[in-house]
């Protein structure tokens, strides 16, 4: 039996066992640990699914799981999502945080306030956070403000609503990010940060179920475009004295 044999017959075997799969680094530890004598596992297993079809899928990147599980994939990411999903309504307790992260950390913005609710009273909604970056004196380079946006969901089932509203506040902001829980099942996640590098909104994950902590993590920064001045403007002039004053 050669190398590339073993690998795989290993990787079934340890597959089989994980409902949800395993991900490349931890598949790679367990075959490392079963087959210390085997020297290209690290060659052989991004491409499990290829030589193993019937056997192995690759349901996202770096994600792989048995076939078998394949009809249950998604009703045990939902079940997953239902059990660590906390209840809703408690979203606007993590907009003071995330403002701060905003300011602080990620220094995507010079000034960040929680906003939710309906403050621009149209369809294209409002962030739940909105901030801005403004030159400092200190800077050399001075540079126009730009507007900064974001949209934080609690509610793992309700991702692409989310990502929704995060598109529509591209229309007046320079940036945008959107804040999901970490608990989401891996497909959804692989498919959420493709999709936010194409359309350039960042993508921040927390947990959820803990105001007090939400240990944000940013997957994908934002990058910036120049949004539609008018809606801008006209946005803008609703919250002037609380971001500017």
């Amino acid at each position: 039996m050669t190398q590339k044999e073993q690998i795989c017959d290993k990787a079934v075997e340890l597959l089989r066992q994980e409902p949800r799969g395993l991900r490349f680094a931890e598949l790679m530890r367990r075959l490392q640990r079963e087959l210390p004598e085997v020297k290209s596992a690290r060659r052989v297993v991004p491409n499990l699914h290829i030589f193993r079809p019937e056997e192995i899928a690759k349901p996202a990147r770096g994600l792989f799981r048995h076939t078998r599980f394949r009809e249950t994939e998604v009703e045990s990411d939902i079940q997953l999502a239902e059990t660590r999903t906390p209840r809703r309504g408690g979203e606007n307790q993590f907009y003071g945080s995330f403002a701060a992260y905003f300011v602080e950390e990620l220094e995507e913005c010079t000034k960040a306030i929680p906003l939710g609710g309906n403050c621009f009273k149209e369809k294209w909604g409002t962030p739940d956070v909105i901030g801005v970056l403004c030159p400092r004196q200190s800077d050399i380079l001075k540079f126009p403000p730009e507007v900064v946006s974001a949209e934080v969901k609690t509610d793992s089932s309700a991702l692409i609503t989310a990502f929704g509203q995060a598109c529509s506040y591209r229309l007046f902001s320079h940036k945008v990010c959107l804040v999901i829980p970490d608990s989401v099942s891996e497909s959804d996640l692989a498919q959420l940060d493709a999709l936010c590098r194409v359309f350039g909104l960042g993508l921040i994950l927390f947990d959820a179920e803990n105001p007090a902590e939400p240990s944000y993590q940013i997957r994908v920064r934002a990058t910036k475009h120049e949004p539609d001045m008018f809606y801008a403007n006209r946005n803008l002039k609703v919250i002037e004295d609380t971001l500017f004053g």
